[in-house]
């Protein structure tokens, strides 16, 4: 198996459950039909985009995807978090689309940030763009999507083949020339999506391009809390799961708000040690159950 696809342990039916506090049906319809309209809306955004300068492009791509949580009934919250000893936690709200700044000593002064986070579901894209001015890495795959494909690379989003390491040298490449141009990445290096109750390891090939620019790296967690405040798995992408199935368990909640917390950044000197101590703040605020859920452990 390539190492780039690493393999999750979990699935829709043992770890993903429903909202306990359910929209009412009609609800669920209209928000179907926002998204609906708003997806088909995309080429005439990606037009728009196109003609924008890198910083106007990421804008667009942050009210957009502002605009489709609202229609899928996803509350957005932004927070800085801090670190202490026994690990991170969430801080302060902020405006959604607040710039992730603060680069510690030994980063180049103009490098922007990488911005690295745990990946649970299809949403994860959406809600990184909307909370922080950013471009995304994302698998090759979604350019061969209907409508997403054209609108990912209208918004200047970079691309991984993860079926060909020997491709992989190239996307580290134009992600550390995004860095050093002062444009700030997004990336998921768990390489696959979790339910949320548990992360796997962050690889480290990412966080070479970090390295490579002289780059800050900024940990963000990424939580789903239902209209109770309590983590909710539906969300999750996960397994054998469709999209249209995670999709109608997101309209179908009451309430559903996605936490997002921007924690300091880390250093090191190698991408692995990097990798981990990146790993190790996200975990210490996104993992909802940390002993485990109950899912045999990845081999």
């Amino acid at each position: 198996m390539n190492p780039w696809l690493p393999a999750a342990p979990c699935t829709s039916p043992a770890c993903v459950l429903p909202p306990a506090a359910t929209a009412v049906r009609p609800l669920r319809v209209l928000r179907l039909l926002a998204t609906a309209a708003l997806v088909l809306a995309g080429p005439v955004l990606a037009l728009a985009v196109l003609v924008s300068g890198t910083a106007r492009r990421v804008a667009l791509t942050g009210a957009w995807s502002r605009l489709m949580l609202w229609t899928l009934g996803v509350r957005i919250e932004v927070r800085r978090g801090f670190t202490f000893l026994a690990g991170s936690s969430p801080g302060p709200r902020v405006p959604a689309g607040t710039p992730a700044t603060a680069a510690p000593a030994g980063t180049a002064s103009g490098a922007a940030p990488l911005l690295v986070a745990n990946h649970v579901s299809w949403l994860d894209p959406l809600v990184m763009a909307a909370a922080l001015p950013c471009r995304l890495l994302a698998k090759r795959e979604v350019l061969g999507w209907p409508l997403v494909g054209g609108l990912a690379a209208a918004s200047g989003a970079l691309f991984i083949d993860r079926e060909r390491l020997s491709a992989l040298p190239r996307a580290v490449a134009d992600v550390a020339g995004a860095l050093a141009a002062g444009e700030p990445v997004a990336a998921f290096p768990e390489g696959t999506t979790r339910c949320g109750r548990e992360m796997g390891a962050f690889r480290p090939a990412v966080f070479q391009a970090a390295l490579d620019a002289g780059a800050p790296v900024r940990p963000v967690a990424i939580r789903y809390l239902d209209a109770s405040g309590a983590p909710a798995t539906a969300p999750a992408f996960v397994g054998d799961d469709t999209l249209l199935a995670s999709l109608l368990r997101v309209v179908a909640f009451r309430r559903l708000t996605v936490e997002v917390t921007l924690l300091p950044p880390v250093t090191a000197r190698d991408r692995r040690t990097l990798a981990w101590a990146a790993e190790s703040s996200v975990a210490s605020v996104a993992v909802a159950v940390p002993a485990g859920h109950g899912v045999p452990a990845a081999a």
